[in-house]
């Protein structure tokens, strides 16, 4: 044993030892494999809101795209249109929402119909600072509006207190400074200024001096959902349900999807994650609206076992900025195809030829310390 391992000098150095001698963490989730049946077709394609998709994977709203490389999110458009599948656009975007748009737009016309976009905001504290830019989208043609409604503040970032995120020059939020501010000195946003906020009192200046800027940290369930079917006509999806109770009343108030989301792992520390979430969220939707899911999905038999658990639709987040850092479009590309030929594979070796006959009966869970129990 190296002496560094004999007498560790600090935390983290006892963290790495103890990590090595530490048993690995099996998965929970077990994929049932079936033999004997036909599984030469496997089709993963799907519908959702009337647009039919090559697989049942989306990309998931992240910001700044152009902080990774290539072209940003006009490269991960390029690779949704090329791969027809549905994309979020963020609003904290470092490419305007029309000019990724206009990529869609300009689809070869063997390919119509298009891959939905669809679009996701924060909601301000003052509601009609939003609806200029709730009016842009709709003006510019995506289809849906995705609220996050899990940050009324933005969590603990650790990372980012300690190193505050800010653009570099060259770059800006595209959909929310104009031009000029690519090229002005740089500070991070309020939110982020006020997740630094070491007092109250501090964080109540922040507060004032935004004028209603901040997100909002007053939405309600009576009053949200009410307000932007007043502002748009574009379908309302809720990203950030976590349980039961917050998925019913989605539907009691008339959304059109939700996404069961707990952001990255990144608003609350000891929140659970999507997977463990999402059974008793879809059991209480019942299939009146689809319910999506983030998080974690790394694997094709990822999206296998969360459609299994009774998601409808399953989006990427990391995997696709991965790609886009190693090889721009073509990287993006790289990893849905990944994700395409695993999902394929797994069905296949599960002995199922359509996303429409993934159930729980192809899952099975552990058993106390041995075993495992069907769902």
């Amino acid at each position: 044993m190296a002496k560094e391992e004999e007498d560790p000098l600090s935390v983290p150095e006892v963290e790495l030892i103890a990590r090595k001698r530490l048993p690995k963490n099996d998965p929970s989730v077990f994929v049932l494999p079936r033999v004997l049946r036909d599984v030469s077709n496997v089709d993963t394609s799907m519908q959702l809101f009337g647009t039919r998709y090559n697989l049942p994977i989306g990309i998931a709203p992240s910001a700044m795209h152009k902080l990774v490389g290539g072209e940003g999110e006009a490269d991960v458009a390029r690779a949704a249109m090329n791969m027809n599948v549905n994309m979020t656009l963020s609003s904290q975007s470092t490419t305007s929402l029309e000019e990724v748009m206009t990529i869609r737009n300009n689809k070869p016309q063997e390919r119509l119909p298009a891959p939905q976009f669809w679009f996701q905001i924060y909601l301000n504290q003052d509601f009609n600072k939003s609806i200029p830019l709730i009016k842009r989208a709709e003006a510019a043609g995506y289809e849906a509006l995705v609220l996050t409604v899990d940050t009324p503040v933005l969590g603990n970032r650790l990372n980012e207190r300690k190193t505050p995120l800010v653009l570099p020059e060259g770059l800006r939020l595209a959909n929310i400074e104009d031009e000029s501010a690519a090229h002005k000195p740089r500070k991070p946003t309020l939110n982020r200024a006020l997740m630094d906020a070491r007092s109250s009192s501090k964080a109540k200046e922040i507060i004032i001096s935004a004028a209603g800027s901040t997100h909002s940290s007053s939405l309600t369930w009576e009053t949200t959902l009410k307000q932007l079917r007043q502002a748009t006509s574009m379908k309302v999806i809720l990203k950030g349900i976590m349980t039961a109770e917050d998925a019913q009343l989605a539907v009691d108030h008339g959304a059109d999807a939700i996404v069961v989301s707990n952001h990255g792992g990144r608003q609350l520390d000891c929140v659970t994650s999507t997977i463990e979430a999402l059974p008793e969220i879809a059991a209480a939707v019942q299939g009146r609206i689809p319910v999506i899911v983030d998080g974690g999905i790394r694997h094709g038999s990822d999206v296998f076992k969360a459609l299994g658990l009774g998601a409808d639709f399953v989006l990427v987040g990391r995997p696709v900025l991965w790609g886009l850092a190693v090889k721009g479009q073509e990287g993006v590309e790289i990893v849905l195809n990944i994700l395409e030929r695993e999902l394929s594979r797994t069905m296949a070796l599960a002995g199922i030829t359509s996303i429409e006959g993934i159930t729980k009966a192809s899952l099975g869970v552990r058993s106390g310390s041995f075993g495992v129990s069907r769902l």
